[in-house]
């Protein structure tokens, strides 16, 4: 009997350290539900023809999006290719998170994507942002901080463009 529980105990261990964290894998999980939701029956039952399918979702695909198909092998300049690691489980119908936690296994950085948090800008305390998000802001906008070394040159131009580019 204490052989059991220490069995469960050890078992339930290893699945806890294997199963995904909250707001693990978002860009995994979102693209593949995206994706199963374009799949007729027909396809879904058939690995090959889910590749193929997946290989013409990744071409409008940018950003975020397109790195993951790109780690998958979804894009003609993918360096490797698991789409079988993908295709499979899912002619099965194995959940979007499931699938995703067996492609963290063979490739860390799928589960590294992340989508960016989009900011307020109207409610936000820039004060509190990290310089790296102030730069995004001005990309986002188009602009540039030309000499800006200090987190207050940042704040400074940002300030200086807001009017152009926040309504308030």
């Amino acid at each position: 009997m204490e052989l059991q529980a220490v069995f469960l105990i050890l078992f339930a261990a290893v699945a806890a350290v294997n199963s995904l964290k909250p707001g693990e894998c978002e860009v995994c999980i979102k693209i593949l539900d995206k994706f199963s939701a374009t799949l007729t029956d027909d396809v879904k039952k058939d690995h090959k023809k889910i590749e193929a399918e997946f290989k013409k979702f990744c071409k409008g695909l940018k950003n975020k999006e397109n790195r993951f198909c790109y780690y998958l092998g979804g894009l003609e300049e993918s360096a490797t290719g698991i789409l079988g690691e993908m295709s499979k489980p899912m002619s099965w119908s194995m959940p979007s998170d499931k699938i995703c936690e067996k492609l963290k296994k063979k490739d860390v950085q799928i589960c590294d994507l992340r989508y960016d948090v989009e900011i307020d800008l109207k409610t936000v305390d820039l004060k509190k942002l990290k310089v790296r998000d102030l730069k995004k802001i001005l990309n986002d906008w188009g602009e540039e901080c030309e000499g800006c070394i200090e987190k207050s040159e940042y704040l400074q131009r940002i300030e200086s463009l807001k009017p152009k580019h926040i309504e308030l």
